[in-house]
């Protein structure tokens, strides 16, 4: 005869080895992510910091498109981090275009940091970038 069903929570099994086992790994995971999130966030904000000691209004111009999705992702890393930029869109404006072109079309966005182009934005590369070029204020 099958033993008959527990009547009370007394009586229930106590969770099973695995199930706590799962519930750890998944407190770990959760923990871990967390922390990675806010390291990964105060490295950002050390980079604005550091950008934006070193970066005046007319120091970055940035030439995009209105389809570059890392456009978009620069302008916003860049008005997040309340940082002063120019921004042309070559769609629209016949001069950014023009000055695209003469550049040989390197792809969106192309910064220009103190008039040099960059390929692609990278807020380490741009600061370095105007730690050595003279001010232009």
């Amino acid at each position: 005869m099958p033993p008959s069903p527990p009547t009370s929570p007394a009586d229930a099994a106590p969770p099973r080895r695995g199930a706590r086992l799962l519930l750890s790994l998944l407190a770990v995971v959760l923990v871990t992510g967390a922390v990675t999130e806010g390291a990964r966030a105060w490295v950002q904000q050390r980079r604005a910091e550091a950008l934006r000691a070193v970066a005046g209004p007319g120091d970055l111009r940035m030439i995009s498109s209105t389809t570059c999705i890392w456009c978009t992702r620069a302008r916003e890393w860049l008005t997040r981090h309340e940082l002063p930029f120019e921004e042309c869109f070559i769609e629209h404006d016949r001069t950014c275009a023009a000055e695209y072109e003469r550049l040989g079309r390197p792809g969106t966005p192309t910064m220009l940091v103190r008039g040099q182009p960059q390929r692609g934005f990278d807020a380490e590369r741009i600061t370095r970038t105007l730690q050595a070029l003279p001010a232009s204020r």
